[in-house]
């Protein structure tokens, strides 16, 4: 039977597939890691406040770099190039979602719409992140190599996700709320397609390598559009509401350190 465990299983008993995954997620995880890292120090002073969560996001989106590469080096695999098709980041800001980084490169302070922006982004593409990790933690509980890196990574991904929740909803009720609900509709619409996009690709990337046969690749292709048509039609609505999470200041205080998951 056809399942996303059985498929994870296929992907990470192989050295190539598994150095193109890592090397996908590495390469994602550090892009993020520069973002909020340079938008931690662009912050405005309207804003300060944040500049620490910020920091400490940017942070855990490094150490999860650190752990996908750790992962390969256990295997004695070395990290791969990343196809452009497959590059989440960049797709979404050809897109014109988020700030990009051309405007990150500059010693420019930031303004309180660029927070605004940058919340309503991350709180889109944090709830795939914590989705996708939830999903991987649960394919690999058996898997001692894998599972406590996964397990770590999701935990983080879950704290990211409440810490956008709860500083959108601030800023809602701070007399945003309008601009907040325009921006995250506007960027899960962008979203869903630039993930079915990058599912894609992904999958035939890995199908090459794999050999997967014409009729196991179309399922999974087919799945991949049964679930970007489901978003379509509703299902993106769970990426653009807000409701205040059970676990308050997320990002407060220092992050954990990585080397007990990898």
């Amino acid at each position: 039977m056809l399942s996303a465990s059985s498929v994870f299983e296929e992907i990470f008993r192989d050295d190539e597939a598994f150095a193109l995954f890592c090397s996908i997620a590495a390469s994602g995880e550090a892009q993020g890691g520069w973002e909020n890292g340079r938008i931690g120090v662009l912050v405005p002073e309207s804003c300060q406040d944040l500049a620490p969560k910020i920091v400490r996001h940017g942070a855990d989106e490094d150490k999860h770099g650190r752990i996908f590469n750790a992962l390969l080096r256990k295997r004695g695999l070395e990290p791969v190039a990343v196809p452009e098709d497959t590059n989440y980041t960049m797709l979404l800001e050809e897109r014109g979602i988020g700030l990009t980084h051309s405007r990150l490169g500059r010693d420019e302070q930031l303004t309180d719409d660029d927070i605004i922006a940058y919340l309503a982004h991350s709180r889109v593409t944090e709830q795939r992140a914590a989705e996708q990790m939830r999903m991987l933690r649960n394919c690999t509980r058996s898997n001692p190599e894998l599972a406590p890196a996964f397990r770590m990574i999701s935990n983080d991904e879950a704290g990211h996700l409440a810490y956008c929740h709860e500083e959108l909803l601030n800023l809602a009720a701070a007399g945003h709320d309008l601009t907040i609900r325009h921006l995250l509709r506007n960027t899960a619409m962008a979203e869903i397609a630039i993930y079915r996009d990058v599912s894609a690709a992904v999958m035939a990337h890995l199908g090459r390598i794999l050999g997967w046969s014409a009729p196991k690749s179309a399922v999974l292709a087919a799945g991949i559009q049964a679930l970007y048509a489901c978003e379509r039609l509703g299902g993106w609505r769970r990426m653009a509401t807000l409701r205040m999470p059970a676990r308050r200041n997320a990002l407060g205080g220092p992050a954990p350190r990585a080397h007990s998951a990898a």
